[in-house]
Order: structure tokens, then C-alpha cells, then sequence
């Protein structure tokens, strides 16, 4: 049974490696992390029917986005990489998932970002409106004076982040626990 048990474990691991990314000792250091930070509870669903907790495997999915690029990776790799964090990124602001971030979608996480300050929070509304109205010029150019600009797609939310260097901004240093090493 342990033999049995001991090829599934590993098996998993290996499934997660690929999947993340991450080398099976940092999949063991996270899930020592995880077990510290959640109690490992799995996931369950709150009243909202939306998950209140997340289980092991959607925690290291998500932290693989902060993962840093190996140093040999090649071009191709690494603008993989970049897009997939991006696109991440883009789910977080289209609450909705109908694959473009409107006004009121970008309004929501502007007055989360400013809830803690209540004088900043009422220009919440002016913040995401001047933001839709830079990304509208970056996307379409000169809008005409009956032009609506329905929402960032996808393919805007490329054409904004163009030339940001988004490996150095999303990327977490993970730490060996034991050591207070870094590892990479």
C-alpha cells in the first residue's frame, strides 16, 4: 500500500511540474507553506456559490504566475511566459469572463484599490473613466465624437502593456523556508 501510495504522490508531483513549472522541492516547500497558511482545508463554497477557499492545486497554479523565468529560457519562452501573466492578469479585471474589461469592471477594482482611503474613493469613477479613455486612445487612435468605446479585449490589454517589463513587476522571490535562502 505505501509502494502503491509513494507512485501516486510522485506521479502528482510530476503532473504539478509540468503544469507549474515548479521542481518537485519547491512544490514540497509550498505545500508545507500552503498546510501553514490554510490548515489545508479544501476548497469550499460559500453562500455565493464562489469558492471561499482554494485547494493545494489552484494555490500553486496561481503562484506559478509569480514564478521567476529561468535564465535559459529562450525568447519564444519567455514571451510565452509573458502572455500567459498577462492574461491572468486580464481575468482578474474581467469579472464577468465575457473577454473584455468595461468601465464598471475597471471602477470595481479601482474602489477596491482605494477602499482604505475614503478621499481617494470617490474619484474612483474619474480614475477608471480617464484610464478607459487613455486605453480607448492607445487601442482605436483619435475616436470620433459618436465613437463608444465598449472595453478593453484582450488584445488592447497587449497593446497597453506593450513595453512594460512585466517578468520584473509579477514575479515573487520564493524563499527556501528552512534556510531563508533563495531559491530559484
Amino acid at each position: 500500500m505505501g509502494v502503491a501510495h509513494s507512485r501516486s504522490v510522485s506521479k502528482e508531483v510530476r503532473e504539478l511540474e509540468s503544469k507549474t513549472g515548479f521542481s518537485s522541492d519547491q512544490i514540497e516547500r509550498l505545500h508545507r507553506r500552503f498546510k501553514q497558511l490554510s490548515g489545508d482545508q479544501n476548497l469550499r463554497k460559500g453562500s455565493s456559490g464562489l469558492a471561499d477557499e482554494i485547494n493545494f492545486e489552484d494555490f500553486l497554479t496561481i503562484m506559478s504566475y509569480f514564478r521567476p523565468i529561468d535564465t535559459n529560457t529562450g525568447e519564444e519562452q519567455v514571451a510565452q511566459s509573458r502572455k500567459e501573466k498577462l492574461r491572468f492578469l486580464f481575468h482578474m479585471y474581467d469579472a464577468d469572463s465575457d473577454g473584455r474589461i468595461t468601465l464598471e469592471e475597471y471602477r470595481n477594482v479601482v474602489e477596491e484599490l482605494l477602499l482604505e482611503n475614503q478621499h481617494m474613493e470617490e474619484s474612483a469613477g474619474s480614475i477608471a473613466e480617464g484610464a478607459m479613455m487613455e486605453a480607448a486612445s492607445v487601442c482605436l487612435g483619435q475616436m470620433e465624437p459618436d465613437q463608444v468605446y465598449e472595453g478593453i479585449t484582450f488584445e488592447d490589454f497587449l497593446k497597453i502593456l506593450q513595453g512594460i517589463d512585466i517578468e520584473s513587476k509579477m514575479h515573487i522571490c520564493f524563499l527556501n523556508m528552512e534556510t531563508m535562502a533563495l531559491c530559484h
